[in-house]
């Protein structure tokens, strides 16, 4: 059972999409690494949570999710829901600006998030 529970956890990072577009026009490494800061940032902050030990327990076989908000102000919203409702994560700023670029989700098993990540598609 402790098995089937901890396959799964998923950690969900939410990217900007409007970053690697036009007129913002990041180089696309940057924006990957605006979503492994936070996914670093998210899981460091909440390594005392038992859904988190046992996510980094499964090593290799992680499963993390990677969805596009599709700016700014989408990705300031879902963070303030999430905020309400209680759900750790971690809200990427880069520095020295300040400017929301990504958003990490502490792990959580996956059919505890998807009624807040629905409108959101996956990174293309």
């Amino acid at each position: 059972m402790a098995d089937a529970a901890a396959a799964a956890l998923v950690q969900y990072v939410v990217l900007r999409g409007d970053l690697t577009r036009p007129p913002l026009s990041w180089p696309l490494g940057a924006v990957v690494a605006q979503g492994c800061h936070a996914a670093l940032a998210a899981v460091h902050e909440y390594r005392e949570r038992p859904d988190t030990a046992a996510y980094l327990e499964q090593g290799g076989a992680m499963r993390t999710v990677v969805l596009e908000a599709p700016d700014e102000a989408s990705l300031v919203d879902l963070a303030r829901i999430l905020r309400e409702k209680g759900v750790e994560h971690r809200l990427w700023l880069e520095q020295p600006e300040g400017i929301p670029t990504c958003l990490a989700l502490r792990p959580y098993p996956k059919d505890r998030l998807q009624r807040h990540l629905r409108n959101f598609q996956l990174l293309q």
